[in-house]
């Protein structure tokens, strides 16, 4: 019986690769690269192109909100624009709240 005991303690002492922390730092270097390029650097892209947009938002812009209403904007303060979804509709909403413009004539067309 106790011939197995010794077995199972020599087995327990297994000595640990040479060279093992240099490949998971490669790994995990190669997996940040992986998450850099297929999510953070696209989304602070379209981020920063969606700012740009809704800085030069201007009075006759048509545009669609992010609830996908159409609209044409007429009147634009500090934070907020008013936005005109129908005859004598306004809607006042925060700038944010614009995701894209559109070329004009584009609403008469819907």
């Amino acid at each position: 019986m106790s011939f197995f005991i010794d077995q199972a303690m020599a087995e327990g002492a297994v000595a640990a690769p040479q060279g093992a922390g240099a490949e998971q730092l490669f790994i995990m270097v190669a997996i940040f690269a992986v998450f850099y390029f297929l999510l953070i650097r696209p989304q602070t892209k379209r981020a920063k192109e969606h700012r740009k947009m809704v800085s030069e938002l201007a009075k006759g812009d048509e545009v669609v909100t992010n609830g996908g209403i159409y609209g044409k904007i007429t009147k634009i303060s500090e934070d907020n624009v008013e936005v005109e979804i129908a005859d004598n509709m306004v809607v006042r909403m925060q700038r944010q709240a614009i995701s894209s413009t559109l070329p004009k004539g584009t609403i008469k067309n819907l």
